[in-house]
C-alpha cells in the first residue's frame, strides 16, 4: 500500500487513459484533414450536422494557428502524456524541475484548449465532435496534474501544503464536472442551437 501511494497509481492510470483517448481524437482529426486536403468537397465522417462538424474547424485559421494543423500537436503531445503515465505507474522518480516542465506543458495545452473552445463557440459557431472528446480528457488531466504537482512537492516543499493538495485530489472529478458545466453555459451564450446540439452530443 505504501508503494502504491508513493507511485500514485491512480494518477498514472488516468494519464494513460486520457492520452489514449486524446491521441485517438487527434488521429481522427488528422485523417479528416488529409481527406479534406485531397478532396475539399468530401463529406467528412465528423460532419454530423450544420453545427456538429469538424470541417469548419479544420479549414479555419484557428485550426492551423502555428502554420500546421492543430491535430499534429495532439499527436505528439498526448504521446508525451502517455510516456509520463507509464513512468508514474512504473514508479519512476523524476526530479522537481522535470515535473515543473511537465506541468508547464500541461498548463500550456489547457490554455490552448480553452482558447479553442472560445473560438469554436463564438467565432466558428460549431461543435467539433473530436475536439469535444479532447476537451473531456484535457480538462481533468490539467486539474489532476496541478493537484499532483502540489502533493508531490513540485509546487511547495512544505509537508502541510503537500497534504492539503493530496486531499484535493478526491475533488478533481467534481471540479471537472463544473468545468464542463461552464462549457455548456458558454454554448448557451453562443446560441440556443449550439446548446441543443451540445446536449445531444454529450
Amino acid at each position: 500500500m505504501t508503494a502504491q501511494r508513493t507511485r500514485h497509481i491512480g494518477y498514472g492510470i488516468w494519464l494513460i487513459l486520457a492520452s489514449v483517448v486524446g491521441w485517438w481524437a487527434a488521429f481522427q482529426l488528422t485523417m479528416d484533414k488529409f481527406i479534406s486536403l485531397e478532396n475539399p468537397q468530401a463529406e467528412l465522417g465528423c460532419n454530423l450536422s450544420f453545427f456538429v462538424q469538424c470541417g469548419a474547424n479544420l479549414d479555419s485559421w484557428q485550426g492551423s494557428v502555428f502554420g500546421f494543423p492543430n491535430p499534429i500537436i495532439g499527436l505528439t503531445g498526448w504521446m508525451a502524456v502517455l510516456v509520463m503515465g507509464v513512468a508514474v505507474v512504473a514508479g519512476v522518480r523524476f526530479p522537481r524541475w522535470f515535473w515543473a516542465l511537465f506541468g508547464v506543458g500541461i498548463a500550456a495545452a489547457f490554455a490552448f484548449i480553452a482558447w479553442l473552445i472560445w473560438q469554436t463557440f463564438f467565432s466558428l459557431h460549431t461543435l467539433c465532435p473530436w475536439c469535444g472528446l479532447t476537451y473531456l480528457v484535457m480538462i481533468p488531466t490539467f486539474l489532476t496534474t496541478v493537484v499532483h504537482l502540489g502533493r508531490n512537492g513540485t509546487l511547495s516543499k512544505k509537508k502541510s501544503v503537500q497534504e492539503a493538495f493530496g486531499r484535493l485530489m478526491a475533488w478533481t472529478p467534481l471540479a471537472s464536472i463544473l468545468c464542463f458545466a461552464v462549457i455548456v453555459v458558454m454554448a448557451y451564450m453562443a446560441g440556443g442551437d449550439l446548446i441543443g446540439e451540445l446536449l445531444r452530443l454529450f
